[in-house]
């Protein structure tokens, strides 16, 4: 007897429906295991047989001494992982006539048995859910564990089972389930970030927090360089506090990565906050950009709407550092295999920071630097020029006075009263791109709409005009100067570009490779 039941693989951060087929007819000889597993599975599949041959037993049935055939279809398609128990261990009893398998084929299923009968939890559930609303099933079967995760997606039943029997009673008609509820809009909507760090924490450096104010409000790369001990590690770790809210699209996208990466956690749902990834200097190039022979997101993926924060950035490997590069003018990233290709969204913001010197202490006020002739250059030399024209901001960050430091006055902005501004910014630049799905903020636009939308008076055409002679900046580093202006007049609520604002967008590029060592 046939019988057809379906799962779905996960492809970048995108799934497709897998038919489990299921065929059982023909003796078996003695001693011989008649079960047949095709389709391209790989070995976590094929090991499930032990799996749901002790599942099935340990429930009170069993797998009859029959031939059984097993499809998993479209056959050119690798399926991975352990998730397929469930489907398959159904399939099988119901083509066994041991349970009723005429409703089964209208129900997506997923689940990894325990020899108990159990279920575990499975990666990716997310976009698994997502493409079973789109193929129109009657609802989604997986472990209760990843139910409030699939819940998210509307006009959709899901059903969240801890183990076999509820399933086999269910399919039997001796129980119904209970449907996942959550209210994904009013949820998001109350939801509030906290944070356990404020801007207001960080004493003096008012000139850091205006350009970390600006990098906010139009999602512009920065790099911050200064000696150990200014704040700049401080500083960044607040950034998250003063970011817009994401919008539900963007939570969404962004939960679907942290998904397919298996790090939301068991009865996780929604993220509702923007990442902050800050993965340490030995990462390798593949754990950054994602990949592997079973391609997984990376840390700029999971960056995504969020910020990707890189400290001390000449200790990084020159490798890793490069393959940023297209990913951070592209937002995405495309991992290529001899019979795979898949895109990882990666439209994050850059936040580093960096010493002068080995020592630290180059250009300092006070402390002598006492690096060698030529060390100082070749440490600087660890970042390319081209990932540097890439990074908006270039703010240098001096020591904080112990005047400053002393001081009892707690009178310093907190990171609710610039995010204020930050979020009226961004509602500017979101009208201003309405008609762009891509585009979202200033940092986004693409060079010949920045040329268009951040037109230029006379007095800023000589300003701009004696900036890229003097420190022979690149076009790109051009266009990015364009980009911060427009957001400095957004945060100002200009509908043009005054001199101001540009003279502000310059001073930012003044780290330019050609000024750092004289």
């Amino acid at each position: 007897m046939l019988t057809k039941t379906n799962a779905a693989t996960v492809q970048g951060v995108e799934a497709k429906t897998i038919t489990i087929e299921v065929n059982a007819g023909g003796t078996v000889p003695v001693g011989k295991i008649g079960y047949y597993l095709v389709g391209l599975p790989d070995n976590a599949i094929r090991e499930g047989y032990s799996r749901i041959d002790a599942a099935i037993k340990n429930i009170g049935y069993r797998i009859p001494r029959l031939k059984l055939v097993v499809n998993l279809a479209p056959a050119d398609i690798r399926k991975e992982g352990s998730a397929y128990d469930l489907p398959i261990a159904l399939a099988i009893l119901a083509s066994t006539k041991q349970i009723p398998g005429d409703k089964m084929h209208r129900y997506m299923i997923m689940g990894e048995l325990s020899l108990d009968g159990s279920l575990r939890p499975v990666k990716g559930i997310l976009p698994v859910a997502i493409q079973a609303r789109n193929d129109g099933f009657d609802g989604l079967i997986i472990p209760k564990v990843n139910a409030t995760e699939a819940a998210i997606v509307d006009n959709l039943k899901v059903y969240g089972i801890d183990n076999l029997s509820e399933a086999v009673d269910f399919f039997n008609g001796k129980e119904n389930l209970k449907q996942t509820q959550y209210d994904t809009r009013s949820i998001f909507a109350e939801t509030d970030n906290n944070y356990k760090v404020d801007f207001s924490d960080v004493k003096g450096q008012g000139n850091i927090k205006r350009a970390l104010e600006i990098a906010a409000a139009g999602g512009h790369n920065v790099i911050l360089i200064g000696p150990p001990g200014a704040g700049k590690t401080m500083l960044a770790k607040r950034m998250p506090t003063i970011l817009p809210p994401l919008s539900l699209k963007e939570a969404l996208d962004t939960t679907k990565i942290h998904s397919v990466a298996g790090l939301l956690g068991k009865n996780s749902s929604l993220i509702t906050a923007r990442p902050f990834r800050s993965p340490h200097h030995t990462i390798s190039d593949v754990a950054l950009v994602g990949g592997g022979s079973n391609p997984n997101p990376g840390e700029i993926s999971l960056s995504h709407n969020g910020v990707l924060f890189l400290d001390e950035l000449p200790e990084f490997k020159r490798s890793v550092l490069e393959v940023m590069r297209q990913p951070m003018e592209e937002r995405k990233v495309t991992i290529s295999r001899a019979k795979i290709s898949v895109d990882y969204p990666a439209s994050f913001m850059l936040i580093s920071s960096m010493n002068p010197c080995p020592c630290g202490f180059y250009n300092h006020p006070e402390k002598e630097c006492v690096c060698g002739p030529g060390i100082v250059k070749r440490y600087l030399n660890k970042i390319s020029g081209p990932l540097l024209d890439r990074i908006d901001l270039h703010v240098e960050v001096t020591p904080v006075s112990y005047s400053e430091l002393s001081s009892n006055k707690y009178d310093a902005e907190t990171s609710q009263e610039i995010r204020k501004r930050v979020i009226q910014a961004s509602k500017i630049q979101l009208k201003r791109f309405e008609k762009h799905d891509e585009i979202h903020c200033n940092a986004q636009m693409p060079s010949r709409m920045s040329r268009e939308i951040c037109q230029l008076d006379k007095a800023c055409t000589v300003l701009l005009k004696t900036a890229m002679t003097k420190l022979q900046l690149s076009a790109r580093a051009y266009d990015r100067i364009l980009k911060v202006a427009r957001t400095s007049a957004d945060l100002s609520g200009s509908e043009n570009i005054q001199v101001e604002h540009l003279a502000e967008a310059i001073q930012y590029r003044s780290l330019d490779r050609e000024d750092w060592v004289v």
